[in-house]
């Protein structure tokens, strides 16, 4: 009687998987421990959380539990399955155990304290270790795939956005606007908010991760919104800034030295530039303007399966841009009682420079209704 015949991997995870190997067997590593669910999707496609996959030479493991098993046959049918029963520590111990592995390494933000000394006592006598970073440091560079999923991630976005504006009325509310962007993602196909939306008017937006609540929108108000879309895991992030008709003259000269940093920083973004020198390219230009003190945050973050992801856009960071990394550009002023500007889009790295990938309109102009 003929075996079963295997299943092929798909050729995306099977690059990646392959990438993965090459870099474990550089550094003598029989298997890599993941437990992270974007880590887990990145690395082999199954959507399901609270799940591991132990990555081998030659195989894959994944731990998982009956919830996800017809998902397992339908999105992974090439894994080696291991379904649980008691807590997901406990099969991760019994699959270290069949495979007799003298060591485990795993990504030292992966794991908690607790479930690491769990896993040590329950898993004896494999030795777990810290490993350099593996699946984060692929993640870096998106593949065209990857990018292709970003990009319907942010035209869900920005169309949601359109809609929303062409909404707005006087007497509205912050979660009012919050959930009206939302409803107009879902809409469009996104799965869910890529984070909590924040939609700020007035002096609220002085607060960079403000919290929507029932402030009104009034003649003259100023609105900041702050949102993003999934589609396909992948996530969105923006910032845009709208006027009720009269701009107040302190907040349109803020506006127009946000925009003139960001854009002056997205110009400098290109393979090989250190982030912290990019960062200071928007940085220099606030502070030349006398605002260095109300811009505290980091000019930007990647973007991808997580919204906050490698690399760090940040004047801490020293690395270089790598292409294919997606960052955010989002320079802003604060100014307390009296309001704040932030303006946000997301860039791709090429080979040769950059790539806006968002195209919502931001001129000063632009932003009054």
């Amino acid at each position: 009687m003929a075996g079963k015949k295997a299943v092929a991997i798909p050729e995306w995870i099977a690059a990646r998987l392959s990438d993965a190997r090459s870099e474990m067997a550089k550094r003598d590593l029989p298997a890599y421990l993941l437990t992270r669910h974007m880590d887990t999707y990145y690395m082999t496609g199954f959507t399901g959380e609270d799940s591991a996959v132990i990555v081998t030479p030659r195989a894959v493991h994944l731990v998982s539990d009956c919830r996800f098993d017809e998902a397992i046959g339908s999105e992974v049918p090439w894994v080696k399955k291991h379904l649980r029963k008691a807590l997901l520590q406990d099969e991760i111990a019994n699959v270290c155990r069949r495979l007799k592995l003298e060591r485990l390494a795993f990504q030292a933000d992966d794991i908690s304290v607790e479930m690491l000394a769990a896993l040590r006592k329950l898993a004896r006598p494999t030795k777990f270790v810290i490993a350099p970073p593996i699946v984060n440091r692929l993640r870096i560079a998106k593949d065209a795939r990857e990018l292709k999923t970003l990009g319907e991630a942010i035209k869900v976005a920005q169309d949601a956005f359109m809609a929303t504006r062409r909404s707005i009325r006087v007497g509205q509310t912050e979660q009012e606007l919050a959930a009206r962007l939302e409803y107009e993602m879902r809409k469009r196909g996104s799965s869910g908010a890529a984070f909590g939306t924040i939609v700020a008017e007035g002096s609220n937006a002085s607060h960079p991760h403000a919290h929507s609540g029932k402030r009104k929108v009034k003649p003259g108000s100023a609105i900041l919104f702050d949102w993003g879309a999934t589609v396909g895991f992948y996530r969105s992030d923006l910032t845009r800034c709208l006027f009720m008709g009269k701009i107040q003259p302190k907040i349109g000269r803020i506006y127009q030295i946000v925009l003139d940093a960001q854009l002056a920083a997205i110009d400098a973004i290109r393979p090989g530039a250190r982030m912290c020198d990019v960062d200071d390219v928007a940085r220099g230009l606030i502070t030349k303007a006398g605002f260095g003190k109300q811009f505290g945050h980091g000019l930007g973050h990647g973007l991808g399966l997580d919204v906050h992801e490698p690399p760090s856009l940040s004047w801490r960071s020293k690395e270089k841009l790598e292409p294919g990394s997606v960052v955010t550009v989002e320079p802003g002023i604060y100014l307390p009682g009296v309001g704040g500007i932030r303006i946000e889009d997301d860039v791709l790295v090429t080979s040769t420079g950059h790539r806006v990938l968002s195209d919502l309109k931001k001129d000063l102009q632009s932003a009054v209704l």
